[in-house]
């Protein structure tokens, strides 16, 4: 029996583990042969596509997972290197399903696989991950890297380059053409960004100067971790915002899937004021089409700022709220046809792009919404700025049942009410206004806190008493 334990890097939404001691080839190409028996034949998928990004164990990794989906017969498109939302785009335009390889942030011991069916469909533990777990390490145990090969043909397997098509779809969406020249500098932290940023924000035509940092491609990252939630990654990109007197600055994390937003004075930009600007674009961009405000969808997470489903409902249109997670978030803006969605940790959905995450396109309605008007970034954001917020606090907990309900006990002693969506949120509309979120890790034993209220000694006294009712310790 192999020693790799898939359950144990196989995760809710992706694949994300060591190479090569638990992702090596043997176990890529098991995972294709699964991918190719569990999602790809039975579901009538016409093919896949398979992208990967920087790391240097990305290629190999990938070629053995597209071997294992071509020995069942199925057809193979290879886009070599690529941001995540670029095998999104190809999912999405050809028709495809998807694997892209990538660990995202993670440090470059790690490499990972995210899977999608065709048009972006994302592939999760309760969408058919596990059954592609299961069966890759039935293969794997058995000695065998796929099962009997399919009764006809093997597969082709073709590559293709699509980053001109994808540079040129996304400048689709958002026109920058008819804005005032910025100047933005972008830290792509030697991540894909380096390599889809020049081919969609660099041609000729716009009026951009945009002034790269870390754009060399390096899956060993020798800058900075590219996790830009991190403060301490964002100090070189506010660093050079100021030195530059830039209009703003712009950070990718690894596969450029999500990006974060420094304004011209170097502060951060909270990932909710985000989400709400760029919600009164796509609403409004509906209502000019002749579409009623209020069939108009926007879906956010629970842990969004308040100011963002005050925003949509001021535009008239429908604020959804749904669980944190990507599967979540899509689901929902499918059901309501939904044209956006943002989450609080950056990642933003769009309907025009399959429902699926992208920076790029994010970033493209942030520079597209400064250019339009003549106020720095701190003014255009600061109208959505309304609340104080604690940032994520995470607490390692043995007894969370007890700490749940200890934490509900005493806010529901101060007034507020409760709602389980998703862990435990807290909110109190009697002054002074508090709301909080507590969530379990689904990996660890961790509970997450999210503290949010209208001024920042509310927020510290009610952070700090249920921290201490978290950790077993008095309350203020």
């Amino acid at each position: 029996m192999t020693a790799v334990r898939l359950a144990d890097f196989v995760k809710a939404y992706d694949v994300r583990g060591l190479v090569p001691e638990q992702l090596s080839p043997e176990v890529a190409t098991a995972l294709g042969s699964a991918f190719a028996q569990v999602v790809v034949l039975p579901e009538g998928e016409s093919g896949v596509v398979v992208g990967h990004d920087m790391r240097a164990s990305s290629p190999g990794l990938s070629q053995a997972f597209a071997a294992g989906v071509a020995a069942h017969g199925v057809d193979v498109t290879t886009i070599g290197l690529c941001s995540t939302d670029g095998l999104y785009y190809a999912s999405g335009s050809l028709g495809l399903a998807g694997a892209m390889f990538t660990a995202s942030h993670n440090p470059a011991a790690y490499n990972g696989i995210k899977l999608c069916r065709s048009a972006a469909r994302p592939v999760g533990q309760d969408s058919g991950l596990a059954e592609v777990r299961d069966l890759a390490q039935w293969l794997l145990d058995r000695g065998q890297r796929h099962a009997a090969l399919h009764a006809g043909r093997p597969g082709t397997v073709t590559a293709r380059d699509v980053l001109g098509d994808y540079a040129a779809y996304l400048r689709s969406l958002v026109d920058l053409r008819g804005g005032r020249h910025l100047t933005v500098v972008v830290d792509a932290g030697n991540g894909m960004a380096g390599l889809t940023v020049p081919a969609v924000l660099q041609g000729g035509d716009l009026p951009l100067t945009v002034v790269p940092l870390y754009f060399e491609l390096d899956g060993t990252f020798p800058n900075h971790e590219a996790n830009p939630l991190e403060p301490e990654n964002l100090r070189d990109l506010q660093a050079a915002v100021l030195a530059q007197g830039a209009d703003l600055g712009i950070a990718f994390d690894g596969d450029a899937d999500r990006c974060f937003v420094v304004d011209e004075r170097g502060e951060p930009v909270s990932p909710s004021a985000i989400t709400a600007l760029v919600a009164e674009r796509e609403v409004a961009k509906e209502v000019a089409a002749g579409r009623p405000a209020g069939e108009v969808s926007v879906v956010h997470n629970l842990i969004t700022s308040r100011t963002v489903p005050e925003t949509i409902a001021s535009l008239g249109a429908r604020a959804v709220r749904t669980r944190v997670g990507h599967s979540y978030v899509k689901a929902q803006m499918a059901e309501h046809e939904a044209v956006f969605g943002g989450e609080h940790s950056a990642h933003y959905y769009f309907r025009d792009f399959w429902y699926a995450d992208t920076g790029m396109l994010a970033a493209l309605h942030v520079l597209a919404a400064l250019g339009e008007q003549a106020g720095p970034m701190s003014g255009l954001v600061g109208r959505f700025e309304r609340y104080v917020a604690s940032g994520e606090l995470n607490s390692r907990v043995q007894d969370v049942p007890g700490a749940v309900g200890r934490v509900r006990d005493w806010a529901l002693a101060r007034g507020a009410s409760a709602d389980t969506l998703d862990g435990l949120t807290m909110t109190r509309e009697d002054e002074p206004t508090w709301w909080f979120s507590l969530r379990s890790s689904n990996t660890e034993p961790l509970l997450r806190l999210n503290v949010e209220a209208k001024d920042r000694s509310t927020m510290e006294h009610v952070r700090d008493a249920v921290l201490g009712l978290v950790r077993q310790e008095a309350p203020a």
